[in-house]
């Protein structure tokens, strides 16, 4: 088990024995406990920025190259191959299930050779950088239970999110910045966007401090964070020491290690008023910087704005970053939808990749892009030459990783000519969670919280280490 940060939180009998005048220390010298928050071993990365792109892009239409399906156009998907596959209450009911190749011209790329859409002509420059899987598979059929899986390793809520616990079993290597951020782009066109909860980003039964901060495109990027008409800085340190007095006199009352978490909140908000603004202020970014985003890149709460964001909290310090990009649930009309969610992605997500390049980072930064699931070969609804849907299909689905210790130009498992089944190399979400810890110097078998009796951990009682895609 890594230890926590402060060690008064683990259990009530250490609350007990009087060890709050440590926790104050903490406070006012918050690298004084940055020893007691390490790796298990050597760390390939330093920090994770994860690009999930909510609502499940259709992997057959963006890397899983099945040129066999051209001549297989409209006919029935054969129930050898669909099996006891269960369905969605969006298409149990169709009398057929025709096959839809996709409209998308394919290209290989890179020394490697990998087969990628024209959909990612600015992500196919990077073939050579990113891991592909193809045969990534979950249990979950639909959105809200499946990236809640993704997210936190289990379908039902309550769990910390994967950046809670990079959070909990590191810490932050920035006193004025949290461990974990979370961002959220909507999409340009005219798309469904599945919503997001914040389940996704929250620290469940961790102590509330290793939650995710929401950044938002408003005129504050964390809500409620700036003073308030007439309220100083030095009239905000007042009333926080107060306040900070009060909860001292709970803590030592209840012995409840969540008022404890809540000074270390209150604390850091008050250290983020100063650190936020400046951070969040891309209008000192150079021209060029915008240029290479893509147009989008001034328009704040972007995915592309949010790119420059999160490469501007890497260099901050901030251990994970989660950009959410929603609007991939393209049941109808999928053609013209996934055109414009690549439209929004790919260039900003090449920059990304350039700008940590050219600066040095990333070689210790693992960035990981892609959804909750996939979409199946067959057409939801009505299907033409240049037109279907896609339903949503667990079975299999394809993801990518780049940079800390990834292999390079590396495809990673294969699907069947349907990409409706696995036929080799398959990798679990629990399987994915545990090779992302073990690139950030954390065995997932280590890394536990006891709660209500049971020692708890992110891929719970499952997960290997996919070596596969290592370098």
């Amino acid at each position: 088990m890594v230890t926590p940060p402060h060690a008064l939180e683990s259990t009530r009998r250490t609350l007990l024995k009087g060890i709050g005048g440590v926790a104050l220390a903490s406070l006012i010298n918050p690298k004084l406990f940055a020893s007691a928050q390490s790796p298990h071993f050597a760390p390939k990365a330093k920090r994770i920025i994860w690009l999930t792109q909510a609502g499940a892009p259709s992997q057959l239409d963006l890397f899983d190259y099945k040129p066999g399906l051209a001549s297989q156009f409209d006919k029935d998907l054969p129930n050898s191959v669909r099996g006891e596959q269960r369905l969605t209450g969006m298409t149990a009911g169709q009398k057929r299930f025709p096959i839809a190749p996709s409209v998308f011209k394919f290209q290989q790329h890179g020394q490697s050779g990998m087969w990628l859409s024209e959909l990612m002509p600015h992500t196919s420059k990077f073939a050579d950088e990113i891991c592909l899987i193809r045969t990534l598979h979950t249990e979950a059929i639909n959105h809200d239970p499946a990236m809640t899986l993704l997210q936190t390793g289990h379908q039902i809520g309550g769990r910390p999110a994967f950046g809670a616990w990079v959070s909990y079993g590191l810490g932050s290597e920035n006193s004025d910045l949290p461990a974990f951020v979370a961002l959220i782009s909507r999409p340009s066109g005219p798309t469904n966007a599945q919503p997001l909860h914040e389940r996704m980003w929250g620290a469940g039964f961790l102590p509330s401090k290793y939650q995710g901060v929401r950044f938002s495109s408003g005129k504050d990027p964390v809500l409620f964070l700036s003073n308030p008409p007439g309220i100083t800085t030095e009239r905000r340190r007042a009333m926080l020491d107060d306040v900070v007095a009060l909860n001292r006199m709970k803590l030592e009352s209840h012995h409840d290690p969540e008022t404890l978490a809540r000074i270390d909140q209150y604390e850091m908000a008050f250290r983020m008023q100063s650190a936020v603004p400046e951070l969040a202020d891309l209008s000192k970014e150079r021209a060029d910087i915008y240029d290479r985003y893509g147009p989008e890149s001034k328009k704040p709460g972007t995915y592309a704005a949010n790119c420059i964001l999160a490469r501007r909290l890497a260099e901050r310090g901030v251990r994970f970053i989660q950009l959410y990009h929603r609007g991939w649930d393209q049941h109808n009309n999928l053609p013209s939808g996934i055109k414009s969610q690549c439209h929004d992605t790919d260039q900003p997500t090449a920059a990304l990749m350039a700008e940590l390049k050219e600066r040095g980072m990333m070689d210790d930064t693992l960035i990981i892009w892609g959804g909750e699931f996939g979409r199946t070969v067959y057409s939801q609804g009505v299907l033409t030459k240049d037109n279907y849907g896609r339903d949503h299909h667990p079975r299999c689905y394809s993801l990518w990783m780049a940079g800390a210790g990834v292999r390079k130009g590396h495809v990673h498992g294969e699907t069947d000519d349907f990409s409706y089944n696995i036929v080799k190399d398959p990798v679990h979400i629990h399987d994915l969670n545990a090779t992302a810890l073990h690139l950030m110097g954390i065995d997932h078998m280590r890394l536990t919280y006891r709660f209500q009796g049971r020692d708890y951990r992110l891929t719970d009682i499952h997960g290997e280490i996919v070596k596969g895609v290592l370098a």
